[in-house]
């Protein structure tokens, strides 16, 4: 713990721009979330109906 303080300690702070934003990762993670439960559902739809449920 002590040697990771020190290193962020020489870096200082954080610069204006430089900082990664999460906007694409958020968005590549709810994409995801949505496909595998829009496929989740078809699949149950598409089992109910030809009666495997």
């Amino acid at each position: 713990m002590e040697r990771v303080a020190k290193r962020q300690a020489k870096l200082g702070p954080m610069k204006e721009g430089k900082v990664f934003e999460h906007g694409p990762a958020k968005f590549l993670f709810i994409f995801v979330l949505g496909f595998v439960i829009i496929t989740h559902l078809v699949i149950l739809v598409v089992m109910m109906r030809s009666g495997l449920h």
